[in-house]
């Protein structure tokens, strides 16, 4: 198998779980779908309910650099998704807080999404979860060798 194989491979992967999980997303009226990135950082969110999550944070999680999460946080805010508030310690950091109404419905889609991924690795051995999580983190330690 070529690299370019596994990229591909990839990639359709991504696009399959992907659709396998927001086909039953309900939303309440009047949101947009959230995108990918924007439900990791939902998720994120409400896995530390109750503690201050910054843009930082998620930058650092989500390996994204802080123009990309900005942007996201940014459409977020515009659709009602999230508030950022200014941090009265250091006014160059917002606090992100995630809508509430918005947050009791996804709650319920965030525990979904774990009984998808459990079907999703169905008689997948642990052992060949093992590897498949090894090789994974080792292609993202090569791009982030290749990056520096």
């Amino acid at each position: 198998m070529t690299n370019k194989s596994v990229i591909f491979a990839l990639k359709s992967l991504e696009q399959e779980i992907v659709r396998f999980i927001f086909a039953d997303i309900k939303m309440p009226k009047n949101y947009k779908m959230p995108t990918p990135t924007q439900m990791q950082i939902i998720s994120y969110i409400l896995e530390h309910n109750g503690e201050d999550v910054y843009q930082k944070d998620l930058e650092k999680v989500l390996r994204l650099r802080r123009a990309t999460v900005s942007g996201v946080l940014g459409t977020m805010e515009k659709n009602n998704l999230i508030k950022r508030i200014i941090n009265e310690h250091d006014t160059r950091s917002k606090k992100i807080i995630l809508n509430a109404h918005l947050a009791t419905s996804l709650k319920k889609h965030i525990n979904e999404v774990k009984k998808w991924e459990d079907k999703l690795i169905k008689n997948i051995s642990q052992e060949d979860m093992d590897i498949f999580i090894k090789v994974i983190n080792q292609m993202k330690e090569n791009i982030e060798y290749n990056n520096n």
